[in-house]
């Protein structure tokens, strides 16, 4: 039986149904029936949840149907590997019991019958001979205990009859101690598989474990269940005990009270007075005046009150039954009480959400804090924003979204593609520039690369690795004139014949209408526009197969723009990227212009930004099916298994040691008391001598004598050096003995310090070793974490989501290096994207959480005084997002900390946006100010380079008659694919090198 929250799944009733015509929904699984659509599914997604628990095998997080589909396999399973001659006896044993936890039954049940055996079963018996057969228990003798002449008794004992496999005539009889089981029929995971199978259990406290009834009739169980395990039975008790302990503890807690004095005494059980307001004054007068009444002696009545006896001391007996009345002299002394008026307790306020919670179930912050604002890339940014930042004129909003999944996914698969990595702004700057007059090497490399894996090479067959649309243009058109041909014309309705005479002028009449009818029909077939031509690529195409000239490689002089127009051309007759490629076809091939391969190629240059980025997505989606990029994603996740073991592995090393490290810190804290230094003596009482005077250790101790000693010369230069000689002698000298004089003290400084034991060496020793050990365990464990941040590339994963479902990607989260590739040509660069990029939600959460319904949006404005998209204005200020074709992104390092203080950790998708950022922040930074540097010194240069040009340059005209212009430099023109050079020796777009002539080889005859 399939669980949820731990309890099994109750299946809704049948509703009545009275007209059998109507329309209703039916669950097969669950046999469930609903008359109405919402309904069914409003069951369906409770049945989809991934919430249900497998009762057999115990497996969580599955759907009502996936833990249906374990819980049938798993019944099989159990069904087969339980021995047949066990399931009664057991199931009895079980029926009934009221062990709460299953652990414990099974291992009840286990205990008493993993030596017990019964007919039917297949064990092994070891014979008196020695020899181990195998057999089958026919009959089973159960004998009691014996009662020894001592008193004692014996432990009672079994006795089976077993048949011998192999010998038909023949049957042995062993005890319990010569008989066994196979180990791995009858485990404790297979008997618990098996009780969870068969048994079931209701929620309630001391409910007995029951058969099922199907279960119990195969095996002829008794399903009553005794009255005292009844649920109402157990009810009824448990309010009884709890009405004897209450009564109990009534009458012990009267005795108590009525025990603290001798005169007291009880009168039923003590209970508080009730307070009640005071009495009117008019009451309260006439009752002073009311004569009092004295108690004699200690028998009192009036109820449960409890009064002084008779030794009252100094005060006046009390009058009356009221004991928290005054005597009648405090009485009359003290003026009557004002009356108490009882007032309503103000309402608590809501006590603050404990976790998260919905974040747009928060009340908006008091300080009216805005998110930063965000920046846009494109001209069209969405409506209402204002300061937007750096924007490109010729990007469109809806080319973002495809230029970041083009960047990423070239990015991500650069192995497969034979692509050195590239950042994200030399991407875009490679799509804007890239024309003839300054060809750029990273546009015709992405291009070249990608269409390599759609067809293989002819060494590798020439085959095509993707699912193409067929082209069969040539023989639809003969199909549809043959179909015209052999097709009938349509015959003319038969003229109504007259019903009298036919005369001229009906003929005539009818004449004149057929007539009119066909002028009309062929005025509107003038009228119908005939269908305009959008591109001419297949007439560029009639002597070209852009399968034939990929597979050969020849991508120069336009090669390659020619096989973009056969592709694009042959996936247009595919609906789905009719649309798309048609666009891209009729900038390429328009219909004005004259098709050939110069002029797509020089179309292709003049080729709009968004029909480029187009263009890239579409062939870049096609190489998703192809062999080459699932198999780098199974070695990935491959890779992700092994990584994952090794992580394992260390994270265990390293627990081992810290446990280690624990136990030789409290053998060194035992140790330490012995092991203690003394305390290092004063210095200034050293340098004191013993009459008071204080040695300059600063000064020199040669006598004055050995600075006049000067070698007589008549070379006044001579004498210069020597003096300068001497002068180094004596500090060299100075430094020697100062040097002398620190070893001497800290040999003395040794020699007075006591020698630590061996022990304790040891230990400080063994604590170095392991806290190096663990330091090294944890850069293992962050270097697999990287490797698996690196190879997890099948999906990009998003930082998280804000309040108004907001989606975030940092897009060196996974899949790449943090700065591409570290032997790319501008890994000098170190980054990859450096910003964290804004998309909008999705049009369902959208119109869930945000455009709400407006019964729904009343209701959240009164609750919190305004809307949710009136909150989204607020809170996001001028630049927002609406939909998930809206993009912005932040590229300065300021705007994460504003981020972060903007998002709320109460709630649940910013706690785990906020957490996400915080684990990648300092990378995040560092990509972005190393962005930064990198567009800096690149504007930079732009600069020098201009100054450069303006001053006159010096050359030699002997070669050249005029200086040919430098093209602009450009951060993309830097880009270099070194690792389609390394691994197949040339660039993509160039033509593979001719094969070396090996050096053995015959030349031909001539």
């Amino acid at each position: 039986m399939v669980l949820f929250k731990r309890k099994p799944v109750q299946f809704l009733q049948s509703p009545p149904v009275d007209d059998e015509s109507i329309e209703v929904w039916h669950i097969t699984q669950t046999g469930e029936v609903f008359v109405t659509y919402d309904e069914y599914l409003n069951r369906m997604d409770f049945y989809n949840q991934p919430r249900f628990i497998c009762q057999i095998t115990g497996h969580s997080g599955l759907t009502f149907f996936e833990a249906l589909k374990s819980e049938l396999t798993g019944a099989q399973e159990v069904e087969q590997a339980f021995p047949e001659a066990l399931k009664g006896p057991v199931l009895r044993r079980v029926q009934f019991q009221t062990i709460s936890r299953i652990d414990t039954l099974v291992d009840v049940i286990y205990d008493e019958f993993k030596a017990d055996y019964y007919p039917g079963e297949a064990v092994t018996i070891h014979l008196a001979n020695g020899e181990r057969m195998t057999g089958i228990v026919r009959d089973k003798a159960r004998l009691g205990s014996k009662v020894l002449p001592d008193g004692t008794l014996t432990q009672p004992y079994s006795r089976y009859f077993t048949s011998i496999d192999g010998r038909a005539d023949e049957e042995a009889v062993v005890d319990s101690e010569h008989i066994y089981r196979d180990r791995k029929i009858f485990t404790k995971s297979v008997l618990r598989s098996f009780i969870k199978k068969t048994v079931t259990r209701e929620a309630w406290t001391g409910a007995p474990w029951l058969v099922k009834h199907d279960v119990a009739a195969q095996y002829h169980i008794d399903t009553r269940v005794p009255p005292h395990l009844r649920y109402d039975n157990k009810l009824l008790e448990r309010k009884q005990n709890q009405a004897h302990k209450k009564a109990s503890q009534s009458i012990n807690g009267a005795q108590d009270i009525n025990g603290m004095t001798g005169t007291f005494q009880a009168f039923g059980p003590a209970r508080l007075p009730e307070l009640k307001p005071a009495p009117k004054s008019h009451k309260v007068v006439k009752h002073h005046h009311s004569p009092p009444h004295h108690h004699q002696g200690a028998h009192l009545h009036g109820g449960p009150d409890v009064f002084l006896g008779q030794d009252q001391g100094p005060h006046p007996p009390v009058p009356g039954n009221n004991p928290f009345q005054f005597p009648v002299p405090f009485r009359q002394s003290m003026p009557p009480p004002p009356p108490v008026v009882m007032q309503p307790e103000p309402p608590r306020p809501p006590p603050p959400p404990k976790g998260p919670i919905e974040d747009l179930q928060l009340e908006p912050r008091d300080d009216d804090y805005v998110r930063p604002a965000l920046k846009f890339m494109c001209c069209d940014p969405p409506e209402g924003v204002v300061d937007s930042g750096a924007r490109n004129d010729k990007i469109l909003m809806k080319s973002i979204g495809p230029l970041l999944e083009t960047w990423d996914f070239l990015n991500v698969y650069c192995e497969t593609f034979k692509l050195d990595s590239f950042t994200f702004d030399d991407y875009v700057e490679a799509l804007e520039i890239a024309k003839e007059d300054t060809p750029c090497q990273l546009y015709t490399e992405i291009h070249c690369a990608v269409l390599k894996q759609l067809v293989t090479s002819e060494e590798d067959g020439g085959k095509l690795q993707v699912n193409l649309p067929e082209l069969d243009e040539d023989n639809d058109e003969d199909e549809e004139e043959e179909e015209e041909e052999a097709s009938p014309e349509p015959e003319a309705e038969p003229e109504p014949k007259p019903t009298g005479r036919a005369t001229r002028s009906s003929l005539a009449k009818l004449e004149a209408e057929r007539m009119k009818a066909e002028a009309a029909a062929a005025a509107e077939k003038e009228k119908t526009p005939e269908p305009k031509v959008k591109h001419r690529a297949s007439e560029v195409l009639v002597n070209f197969d852009w399968v034939e000239q990929l597979k050969k490689r020849e991508f120069s002089d336009g090669g390659w723009e020619l096989i973009m127009v056969g592709l694009l051309h042959q996936l247009s007759k595919n609906p789905r990227h009719t649309a798309a490629c048609e666009e891209v076809l009729a900038q390429l091939v328009p219909p004005d212009v004259e098709p050939t391969q110069e002029t797509v190629r020089q179309q292709y240059d003049m080729l709009d930004f968004n029909l480029r980025v187009s263009a890239i997505q579409i062939i870049c989606l096609l190489t998703t099916e192809t062999k080459a990029v699932r198999m780098y994603m199974e070695e990935c996740a491959e890779n992700m298994t092994g990584y994952r073991k090794e992580k394992i592995e260390w994270q265990r090393d390293r627990k081992q040691c810290i446990e280690d490290l624990k136990a030789l810190n409290d053998q060194r804290k035992i140790l330490l008391p012995e092991n203690m230094p003394p305390s290092p003596p004063d210095e200034d009482t050293e340098n004191t001598k013993a009459n008071g005077d204080v040695k300059m250790t600063n000064t020199d101790d040669t006598p004055d004598g050995a600075s006049e000693e000067v070698a007589d010369s008549d070379d006044d230069d001579a004498h210069v050096l020597r003096s300068l000689r001497r002068g180094g002698n004596r500090a060299a000298e100075r430094q020697r003995k100062r040097e002398e004089q620190e070893r001497k003290k800290e040999a003395e400084l040794a020699a007075k310090m006591p020698k630590q034991s061996k022990q304790f060496t040891k230990v400080l020793k063994n604590i170095q070793k392991k806290e190096d050990y663990i330091k090294s365990c944890e850069m293992e464990i962050a270097t697999i974490d990287n490797d698996l941040r690196e190879a997890d590339c099948g999906r990009t994963r998003v930082l998280g989501k804000d309040r108004f479902w907001n989606r975030y990607y940092w897009f060196e989260r996974n899949g790449m290096p943090y700065g591409g590739l570290p032997n790319s040509s501008t890994a000098y660069a170190g980054y990859a994207n450096g910003c964290i990029w804004v998309q909008g939600p999705d049009d369902m959460e959208r119109e869930g959480y945000i455009d709400m319904p407006p019964e729904y949006q009343d209701e959240y404005k009164a609750k919190f005084k305004m809307t949710v998209p009136q909150r989204k204005r607020m809170e996001e200020g001028r630049t927002s997002v609406f939909n998930a074709r809206q993009w912005g992104y932040y590229s300065d390092p300021s705007d994460i900390d504003q981020l972060l203080n903007w998002l709320d950790h109460r709630g649940f998708n910013e706690f785990r946006l906020r957490k996400e950022i915080l684990a990648y922040k300092d990378k995040i930074v560092s990509t972005m100010e190393n962005r930064i540097k990198y567009l800096g010194s690149t504007d930079e240069e732009k600069e020098k380079d201009g100054d450069k040009k303006g001053e006159p340059k010096r050359m030699s005209t002997r070669t050249k008659a005029q200086a040919t212009p430098e093209p602009t430099a450009f951060r993309c023109l830097n880009w270099t694919n070194t690792m389609a050079i390394n691994i197949i020796g040339h660039l993509h777009s160039d033509p593979a090198p001719p094969p070396k002539r090996r050096k053995g080889a015959k030349k031909g005859r001539s």
